[in-house]
């Protein structure tokens, strides 16, 4: 029988690798770490990518394991998910890795100016009624912006139809350059060896998705510091099976 929330929880309470502050505690316990992963806790020089609403750490651990010299951080608020990969990398003694349990609206207070190289955004919630939510939205790359070095690259890798045309819209609106674009990854022609393994990761989701017979989309760009970012004004048809009952159509997206 698996472990249970509770003790999941106690786990995390001691693993070396996990640190938690959610909303509920960050405003009361200081954080020592930000601008000093490497120094304090990773003990070297190397890059750091993160995974945001990572979920069960798939990427964050496979990432891991293929490329040793890079640190790689697993971010979600929902640790009995986080448990899974945190776990796995204590097993396996995995060094490049660590996993910030948080909400993600407060993930600039972790992190200082240009710490970060990379981010990665695996199959997460489209929040098709709420642009300020959406992990690509412009509310989020101003943050994204507090961190990431200029011109740092942005991976979204997603089933959502909603989220992938929404994002290519905001990239375009904004003139961000686009590294790469596919909307059916896995009958895309051409890749590398290295690109098909790193984007061959699986996460729970994607599995699930898969086997539904969905389409699995993925984008790259970068994200430089200059220029006022704007919110597309466009409507996008909803994703029928996330939207049930709802609209099939999303009412215009206008600037946070």
């Amino acid at each position: 029988m698996g472990k249970g929330k509770l003790a999941k929880f106690a786990d995390m309470e001691r693993y070396e690798n996990v640190f938690q502050y959610p909303f509920s505690v960050a405003d009361n316990v200081p954080f020592d770490m930000k601008g000093r992963w490497r120094e304090i806790y990773f003990k070297n020089d190397n890059p750091i990518v993160l995974e945001l609403g990572c979920g069960k750490g798939e990427y964050t651990v496979g990432l891991a394991k293929m490329f040793p010299n890079v640190n790689f951080i697993g971010v979600d608020i929902k640790g009995a998910r986080m448990w899974t990969g945190a776990t796995q990398a204590l097993g396996e003694g995995l060094k490049n890795v660590a996993f910030l349990r948080t909400n993600i609206e407060i993930i600039d207070r972790f992190f200082a100016e240009d710490e970060v190289q990379e981010i990665w955004l695996t199959f997460s919630d489209p929040q098709m009624k709420n642009p300020r939510k959406r992990l690509t939205s412009t509310y989020f790359m101003e943050r994204y912006r507090r961190f990431l070095q200029d011109g740092g690259t942005i991976h979204l890798k997603t089933d959502s139809n909603f989220l992938f045309t929404y994002t290519t819209y905001m990239q375009q609106r904004n003139n961000l350059p686009l590294l790469f674009r596919t909307e059916d990854l896995y009958h895309t022609e051409g890749l590398d060896a290295q690109t098909n393994e790193i984007l061959g990761i699986q996460t729970y989701y994607e599995s699930m998705w898969i086997e539904r017979g969905l389409n699995i989309k993925y984008m790259k760009f970068a994200l430089p510091h200059d220029g006022e970012l704007y919110e597309p004004e466009v409507e996008i048809p909803l994703d029928e099976y996330r939207s049930y009952h709802r609209d099939k159509r999303s009412s215009k997206t206008t600037a946070v």
